[in-house]
C-alpha cells in the first residue's frame, strides 16, 4: 500500500504518536506505572526536563485521557497522577518497547565487542 499524506493523517501510528510522542511522555507514563506519581518525584527522576515542560506534558496526558490528576485537600495541597484505563492499556506497549530496547542494546554491545 502506497503511503499518502491522507493515509498518514488517518494512520493509527500517527494518532498514537500525537498522544504519547512528547519528549517525556513515555517516561512519565513509565514512572507513574511504577508508583512515582507526584510532580516533585517525577521532576527528580527526570532532571533534564524543565518544570514547565513536565507540567505541559502532564496536562496533555491528562487532557488525552491517559492520566487522572487527584488533588488532595491538604495544606500544603498534594497532587498525584494515576493511569486511567486508557493509560493502563499502554503498559503492554511500553513493556514491548523495553524488550526491544534491551535486545537492541545487546546487539550494539555485541557489535562493539566484535570490533
Amino acid at each position: 500500500m502506497k503511503m499518502s499524506i491522507e493515509t498518514l493523517r488517518n494512520c493509527p501510528v500517527t494518532s498514537t504518536m500525537e498522544i504519547i510522542g512528547g519528549k517525556w511522555k513515555i517516561l512519565i507514563i513509565h514512572l507513574i506505572k511504577h508508583g512515582i506519581n507526584r510532580f516533585g518525584k517525577i521532576n527528580m527522576m527526570l532532571p533534564h526536563a524543565s518544570r514547565q515542560m513536565l507540567t505541559t506534558q502532564l496536562r496533555e496526558l491528562e487532557r488525552d485521557g491517559i492520566l487522572d490528576r487527584v488533588i488532595y485537600a491538604e495544606i500544603p495541597p498534594r497532587v498525584e497522577y494515576f493511569l486511567t484505563p486508557k493509560g493502563e492499556a499502554l503498559v503492554p506497549v511500553l513493556e514491548a518497547l523495553a524488550v526491544w530496547g534491551t535486545e537492541y542494546a545487546m546487539t550494539i554491545s555485541e557489535s562493539c565487542e566484535a570490533d
